[in-house]
């Protein structure tokens, strides 16, 4: 594929005969820098993760494939989030980081997201409940089991640090450096009692448990991004029961009939939400997207370029 597309890059019998080679000698093989990054663009394309509006060919590709260190791992990602935030201006990343190979395991994200908020349950005697995103109540106790220490004050938007596996070092945690998160408090343009909540969100959505897979070779630390779709914000996270559940909030604000599910109340709080996102967002000059056109990738074909959760 890489060479169909690249004529230039000479004749592709030549570089499977040295490939063929190093797969004897070593079980393994190293793709050229441009291989690499003509792969890691096509997974994007084929994820279905990319909305259309994002070109896919403008992905830039961070070649760290020396990098197997932990605290180094964890460094890079927190380069990453600066280097693609741009101050609002987001442009679409993807950091490659060691190999699998026969003789030694690639390093490991084990976040699904560089940067996701913790969840604290609450206990009985003051009322029960979930203080953060009810999404991460198990995550955030597994990373405390591990050490991590929640900050004075807990706080619905806490950091969760980055948990990192490698074959040297195990399971190691790293605090997210604040100066790496672009935050953006949302209000809204109509509603003055908005602000109160006290909402939130981070600019930069990085997937980072998917692994990227190239010709046989498979990266399992390879976080990328994107553009944040504002329901993905407002709607599924902010809104839904599962996460911060502040649709009922809102509609109590706005005060609706929440007796029935047919007064539709639930969809007037998510507009609300939403329009919160994209007046924020677009307020802070940070860019998020309205909508996506729905897309379904093709049947997964394990010889294209691909990134798998």
């Amino acid at each position: 594929m890489f060479h169909q597309a690249r004529p230039r890059a000479g004749q592709v019998e030549a570089r499977l005969a040295k490939v063929r080679a190093e797969v004897a000698a070593t079980g393994t093989y190293r793709h050229t820098p441009a291989e690499l990054a003509f792969g890691a663009r096509m997974a994007l394309r084929e994820s279905g993760w990319c909305p259309a509006n994002v070109p896919w060919r403008g992905l830039l590709v961070r070649d760290l494939r020396d990098v197997r260190d932990a605290a180094a791992v964890a460094a890079e990602c927190a380069q990453h989030l600066r280097m693609a935030t741009g101050d609002g201006r987001i442009s679409p990343m993807v950091s490659v980081f060691a190999p699998d190979t026969p003789w030694r395991p690639g390093p490991r994200i084990r976040n699904d997201q560089l940067v996701r908020y913790a969840g604290y349950r609450e206990p009985e005697e003051v009322g029960g409940g979930v203080l953060g995103d009810r999404r991460y109540v198990d995550f955030t106790l597994g990373v405390c089991r591990l050490g991590w220490r929640p900050p004075t004050g807990r706080g619905p938007f806490d950091l969760l640090p980055l948990v990192v596996e490698t074959a040297d070092d195990g399971v190691t945690m790293h605090p997210v450096p604040r100066d790496a998160v672009l935050e953006v408090p949302l209000v809204h343009p109509e509603l003055p009692w908005f602000a109160g909540l006290g909402l939130r969100w981070h600019a930069l959505p990085v997937i980072s448990n998917w692994r990227l897979s190239i010709g046989g070779i498979h990266y399992p630390a390879a976080p990328f991004n994107g553009v944040y779709i504002c329901r993905a914000i407002g709607e599924d996270v902010l809104a839904d029961e599962t996460a911060y559940g502040h649709a009922r909030v809102v509609a109590a604000r706005l005060g609706l009939d929440t007796s029935s599910e047919r007064t539709l109340w639930y969809d007037r709080a998510v507009v609300e939400l939403n329009r919160a996102v994209l007046h924020s967002f677009d307020a802070a000059g940070v860019r998020v997207e309205h909508a996506v056109e729905d897309y379904v990738p093709a049947a997964e074909d394990t010889s294209r370029p691909m990134f798998r959760s």
